[in-house]
């Protein structure tokens, strides 16, 4: 790595997160930026402006880039796949933090990663290429998912859930110094500090992708080429760390960029302990009929409606439909019986039947969700909502019924 000699900067670069190097004959002007931030977007501006750059490299993924190059395409989202697919998860955490910058948004007229937009089409403008150099936003979610034990994951869900019920209004000064983190480590900034693989998952893992990516586009650059620059911008909790990747990281970049792009296999123990429980409940529910039919009846009946209406009561306060109740009540007791299709989804996917989601609906979604009411307002939401809490009450359900059923033959 070689330092570069900085360059006199504007007014508006003044006090700006800045680091110039080269990396393998490719000079990189890396900008850390504020996600909602007026510096920032001038900042982006104004590097353009001065200096001449062959390429402009930034923080996000393809998913997020047509995000913000075309904020109406999540309009055309197909629900009923998105249930049946099993991403509901994904894209409701998308949701959640879309609405963290949302909130920001609204407070100082500014579009959550307006800088970034404002790098696209600078780029766009002068005819040079964009790289989008962060991972996915999924893998990255699915990563940290599944590098926590089993109580972190509800500091996950918490981190998440609080930046929904969040309502204290941000100092712009504060704004700014979101510049010393990542808008993901922002929204679990809690439980990131205080868990190193978390921490590792949103934080170091893309600063090491994002390095491997630059490299990669690096090495495709014309060498023939009189000058190799690239402005990249990121978000400045990463601009420590990602310059330290790319100043002396070693091996294949594509190799590292595709390793670290593979979302890990959910561990089998949580699924073989649910399925065990589950085995052992069905086994006392026999041993019940064959010591006593009539105390086998109760246990029977014990389990279809603890599992059936906690699952009903989940609807009932997602706001869901009649039919989508009903639909959680009978899916609850069978899901043993359809492994890989939770109760939610069925439930979901009536509530979206009956209550088809308006264009109105879509259109107000991102606006919707920035107050915690939205989520039962809005229909699109509500079904994500309902989907969620029909599954949490069926997992009650199912415990809370073992424990009365087992605690029935002693």
């Amino acid at each position: 790595m070689i330092p570069v000699e900085n360059v006199a900067p504007p007014a508006a670069l003044e006090g700006q997160p800045i680091e110039r190097m080269t990396r393998d004959g490719v000079d990189y002007v890396i900008l850390g930026t504020a996600h909602v931030s007026r510096a920032s977007v001038q900042a982006v501006d104004a590097l353009l402006e001065t200096e001449h750059f062959d390429a402009v490299a930034i923080e996000l993924c393809q998913s997020r880039a047509h995000g913000i190059r075309d904020p109406e395409a999540f309009k055309q989202m197909d629900l009923f796949q998105i249930i049946r697919q099993g991403k509901a998860g994904m894209v409701a955490a998308s949701l959640v933090l879309g609405s963290f910058q949302k909130r920001l948004a609204a407070q100082y007229g500014i579009e959550p990663g307006a800088e970034m937009k404002a790098a696209m089409d600078g780029a766009d403008a002068r005819g040079i290429p964009v790289w989008l150099v962060d991972r996915e936003v999924g893998t990255t979610l699915k990563r940290a998912w599944r590098s926590v034990g089993f109580f972190q994951r509800f500091g996950l869900m918490a981190g998440m859930l609080g930046s929904v019920f969040e309502r204290e209004d941000i100092a712009e000064e504060d704004i700014e110094k979101l510049k010393q983190s990542d808008l993901l480590e922002s929204a679990f900034s809690e439980f990131a500090a205080g868990s190193a693989p978390l921490y590792r998952a949103l934080i170091a893992e893309r600063d090491e992708f994002m390095a491997a990516k630059l490299r990669e586009n690096g090495a495709s650059m014309d060498v023939a080429a009189p000058s190799r620059k690239v402005l990249v911008v990121i978000g400045a909790g990463h601009l420590k760390g990602m310059s330290a990747q790319l100043a002396e990281q070693h091996g294949d970049s594509r190799a590292i960029a595709d390793e670290l792009a593979v979302t890990p296999r959910a561990a089998k123990w949580p699924k073989i302990l649910a399925v065990g429980v589950v085995l052992a409940i069905f086994a006392a529910i026999g041993f019940a009929f064959y010591r006593n039919p009539g105390l086998g009846a109760d246990a029977l009946k014990n389990w279809i409606l603890l599992t059936g209406g906690l699952s009903a009561l989940g609807a009932l306060i997602a706001g869901a439909h009649p039919l989508s109740i009903v639909a959680a009540f009978v899916a609850g007791p069978l899901k043993p019986f359809r492994p890989g299709i939770p109760s939610g989804a069925i439930s979901a996917m009536v509530e979206a039947w009956v209550r088809k989601p308006r264009v109105l609906d879509f259109e107000r979604l991102r606006d919707d969700i920035t107050h915690w009411t939205g989520w039962w307002k809005n229909r699109v939401a509500r079904t994500l909502l309902n989907f969620f809490l029909v599954c949490i009450g069926t997992i009650a359900g199912e415990y809370i019924a073992g424990i009365h059923i087992i605690r029935s033959l002693l």
